[in-house]
């Protein structure tokens, strides 16, 4: 059996106020071409569809798209379940009509029966088991004992074993956080704590486990379990990220192969560093500045207006930072005492080493205290 493991699409996500609906589009079209080319028998979505639980209307338009052309217009099954970030019933309405065509939609944790696939070796079962909240799998499972993420874990998988058949291969499909994971910025926490974190070892007795939730591809814990990240770059701590879906093919006596096949980008994600000069100078050479962009200014001297003059050669330019190396004098000031109570020069003395890791020189404060003093007098004079 080959099917293609995906997950943490988060159609209708708005990146810095900039919708990606389009960009998840391009990328979309790639893996539905690519289910194609590979023939394969089954699209697995490993849950975060969307991006809140109440999707705008284009994302769900696009999700209808692209299911239709696998589903209707390609004869290829397609198992979607829901993640912290999807709403568990929305996403699972009409799942009873929609399974007959070769669709699995599972939201909710009261439809837990096996997905079933047969090849030249005999029958896998694919196993979805949508996001658990803690409540609603002690509700379930009637375990009072049910507290956080691993007990009910623990409790729902119980109850997918009590499924498992004679010679079957196992395919789990869940949304977690394995313990050991490597995150992201992009991530929403699944609780607070550590309390939110699944042991690998839980998983025994599947030949793989297609998980979503964690947005870099990886394998945590063994090979068998892994995550295919997600669908594009939503953070600027992923820029380093190859973006993929995972082909997995499960053989005889549950042998599996996994390839990660990159996803192309309609625009990456890109950090530039430099001083606006020459970031502005070296923009008309630049192939890829359509991409999104955070600037990161070196420039030690005040710039005017840098995130306009950067968006006309940087047309998407997401953020903008200054290096800021702060010394021990810095340090220092940060730490200082009320500032109501100290001279402006003080505090001024105190800005420039924040800012530029340096005491200011003799000359400039002298231009600061007459400003100052100027200020100052003119507030008096008015009774201020």
């Amino acid at each position: 059996m080959r099917f293609l493991h995906t997950a943490d699409w988060h159609l209708g996500r708005l990146f810095n106020s900039v919708s990606l609906v389009d960009d998840q589009a391009h990328v979309l079209d790639q893996l539905v071409d690519l289910a194609k080319q590979e023939r394969v028998d089954a699209v697995v979505v490993a849950g975060d569809v969307y991006d809140r639980a109440v999707p705008p209307a284009d994302a769900v338009s696009l999700l209808d798209d692209v299911l239709s052309r696998l589903v209707l217009g390609a004869g290829i099954r397609v198992v979607v379940i829901a993640g912290n970030h999807d709403s568990p019933d929305r996403l699972g309405f009409a799942g009873r009509v929609a399974e007959r065509q070769g669709l699995a939609l599972r939201g909710t944790l009261e439809h837990l029966a096996p997905v079933l696939f047969d090849d030249a070796y005999g029958q896998v079962a694919l196993f979805p088991l949508p996001y658990l909240e803690p409540a609603f799998a002690r509700q379930v499972s009637g375990i009072e004992e049910v507290r956080d993420h691993q007990s009910a874990t623990a409790a729902m998988l119980a109850l997918l074993r009590a499924q498992w058949g004679d010679g079957q291969r196992r395919v789990l499909v869940g949304h977690a956080f394995v313990a050991g994971g490597s995150e992201s910025e992009s991530e929403r926490p699944l609780s607070v704590g550590g309390s939110g974190s699944v042991a690998a070892s839980s998983y025994e007795g599947y030949d793989y486990v297609a998980l979503g939730h964690l947005h870099r591809p990886q394998s945590v814990g063994s090979d068998r379990i892994q995550y295919s990240g997600s669908l594009l770059k939503y953070s600027f701590n992923e820029v380093d990220h190859v973006k993929s879906v995972s082909l997995v093919e499960v053989g005889q006596g549950g042998a599996v192969h996994v390839h990660r096949v990159p996803l192309v980008p309609r625009r990456d994600l890109r950090i530039i560093k430099g001083t606006l000069a020459e970031l502005l100078a070296s923009a008309p050479g630049d192939a890829a500045r359509y991409d999104f962009v955070r600037a990161v200014l070196t420039d030690r001297d005040a710039v005017l207006d840098p995130m306009g003059r950067l968006r006309e050669c940087y047309p998407q330019v997401l953020e903008l930072q200054y290096v800021r190396t702060l010394g021990a004098a810095g340090t220092e000031s940060a730490k200082a005492s009320d500032h109501r109570q100290r001279s402006p020069e003080d505090l001024f003395r105190a800005f420039h080493r924040d800012m530029l890791s340096e005491e200011i020189d003799e000359p400039a404060l002298e231009v600061f205290n007459g400003a100052a003093h100027a200020v100052v007098t003119a507030a008096e004079d008015r009774g201020g």
